[in-house]
Order: C-alpha cells, then structure tokens, then sequence
C-alpha cells in the first residue's frame, strides 16, 4: 500500500527536575547547597532516509515521543539528558505544522533532517541560588515540558523525468521496458494506482529517475479519475515525458495531447511550463505512421515516434531525454 500523506504526533521530552541538596559530611557541619540541575528532555527529529519511498512505515506509529530528562541529584550530579526519537522519511517529504499551517522543512536531500520538536529544559539544582544573603537556599526549577506539534506529512517523490499522459497511452509499458520498474500492466484504464519510480540506466555509467502517475482524464485537477491525488508527485520533476496514443479507438491523439496540457495548467502552471517531450506511442499499429506525420505537425514542441510493446525508437528516446535534461543544466549553470 502506497502512502503519501500522514498525520502525527510529536511531543519533545519533558526536563528533569533540578535537585534540593545540602553537603553531608563528616567534619563539616553547615555544608552549602550541592544539589544538581535536571537533565534537558530529548528531541524529536525528522531525517531523510534514501531506502524508502513511502510513508507507509509510519501507519501504524501515530504519537511519537522522546524521552524524558533525569532529575538532578544530590552532589551536584546533573541528571541524563532524554534519549532523542528520529522518524525516517522518504527524500522529497514536507514537513507542515498543521496547527500553523508552516511549512517547517521540505526534506529532499540524504541524511537531511529537521528537529520537529525540542525537549523542555531542565531545571536548575538549588546550587543556582546561593548568594551572600542565602546560604542554604531551598529552591529549585522543575523542568520544562517539550514541544508539542500535530504534524503532516506530505511525499512529492523527486524523479528527472515526470510520465504523464491518458489512461492506457502506455506509461507503465514504457516505464517496464525502460527500467526494472514491474508496474501493473493491463487493458484497461487505470492499471497504475499508486506512483512508481524506476532508474533508466544509459551507456557510460549514466542513469536518470523516471516517475509514472496514475492516467489523467478530464477533470483530473478537481479529483475526476485518479490522477488529482498524484499530480502533486510530479511537481519536482525536472521535465515531462507526455506519452500519447497515436491510435487512439475513436479519438484523435492531438485532442488526448491538449486534454492533459488542460490538466496540468489547471492544477499548476508551474507544472504546465516545465520542458517536455512528447512519445507517440504504439507505432507499431496499422495506420500508425499517417497518424504520427499528422499529430506531429500540429505540435509546437518536440515529438519521438515509440513503441512500448516492440521496443522501437526507444534507445533514441532516453537519449533525447538525456541531452534535454544536460541541456537544462547548462542553462541554469
């Protein structure tokens, strides 16, 4: 079960106690305060962990709290800070206050990690508060409770490129031929449920990340079909990928083409601008070529003839998308 969006709990550690002690020892009859401070409540930490890709681990942990300080003692012994709690997210989770509605943190990067909630701190022994006119002070701190925060958690996985497109245009086929990725494949709308992620690996050691999304019809963006609930994973793409059947039964590929464009402006004209490449897929159906020639002289933007189930035209297509995305390198360089 993929999971992307999570509600929880943090509570920080709450600070031990500052201690009342007084010198006991022999020979020295009116020995002065020596009573230690409490020990600071543990932290709660959020930190990127680059083997997950899911929320799902933390279903079924809803409240999550450190440890407690340990109260100070006599001998002006300072109590053990509480043990911190650390909570393994996915690279690309936002941590969002939801009480604030704050963004604390948009965890991308490996072994990145935000403190979601700090511990209270300790209180101070009565050795704080001896003066010249006090010198057996009976006054301590308690310690300070930790932070509290009800947290969302929000995953929008990070891929290079971004597969959008209609339902059944061939994503998952493509996505299964290119990389290891074993995406549901069937005939019928909505094989894909849940993103997939999969590494395409070129010559030359090199190798980008490719993200499939749910299929996208009309009114996506307003929670038509499946694709409104995961439209959000391909915002960090760094291009799209729009596959189009170029045989589509009883439509026209250029009007399944602007159908999604539609979508995507309609959710984030951000998402609309990114640099895209369209595939025409299924070129090995009959009458495929008269229909690509067609589709691809309407289109402003540039268009490779595929075919998912044969395996044309594919080696030229990751390298397309390769030099496209140096390309944007070098112009953000």
């Amino acid at each position: 079960m993929f999971i992307d969006e999570l509600t929880i709990r943090v509570t920080g550690g709450r600070g031990g106690d500052g201690c009342v002690s007084f010198r006991r020892e022999r020979f020295i009859p009116r020995g002065g305060p020596n009573g230690g401070d409490g020990g600071d409540g543990g932290s709660i930490y959020c930190q990127v962990d680059g083997h997950r890709n899911t929320l799902r681990h933390l279903a079924g942990h809803r409240d999550w709290k450190a440890g407690a300080g340990v109260h100070g003692m006599g001998k002006d012994r300072h109590g053990r800070r509480g043990a911190d709690k650390i909570i393994l997210v996915p690279p690309g989770t936002v941590i969002i206050d939801e009480q604030r509605g704050v963004v604390l943190k948009d965890l991308t990067e490996p072994d990145q990690r935000v403190c979601v909630a700090r511990g209270g701190r300790g209180g101070r022994g009565n050795a704080h508060f001896k003066s010249a006119t006090n010198q057996a002070p009976r006054e301590s701190e308690p310690g300070d409770v930790g932070e509290h925060r009800q947290l969302r958690l929000e995953l929008k996985l990070i891929a290079d490129v971004g597969l959008v497109g209609k339902p059944n245009a061939g994503k998952s086929t493509l996505l299964s031929r290119l990389s290891a990725a074993r995406p549901k494949i069937a005939a019928y709308p909505f094989t894909t449920r849940e993103p997939q992620l999969g590494i395409v690996e070129l010559s030359g050691y090199r190798r980008l990340v490719m993200a499939d999304i749910p299929g996208l019809i009309d009114g996506a963006h307003e929670g038509a079909g499946l694709g409104d609930a995961f439209l959000k994973h391909i915002e960090r793409t760094r291009m799209l990928l729009h596959v189009v059947d170029i045989c589509p039964d009883g439509g026209d590929p250029a009007v399944d083409y602007e159908a999604i464009r539609h979508e995507l402006a309609a959710y984030s004209p951000a998402l609309a601008a990114k640099t895209v490449l369209v595939a025409a897929n299924k070129m090995d159906l009959t009458d495929s070529r008269e229909a690509f020639e067609s589709f691809a002289a309407s289109l402003e933007v540039p268009v490779v003839a595929i075919s998912g189930v044969t395996g044309r035209g594919l080696e030229g297509l990751i390298e397309r998308l390769w030099s496209m995305l140096q390309e944007m390198d070098e112009a953000s360089a």
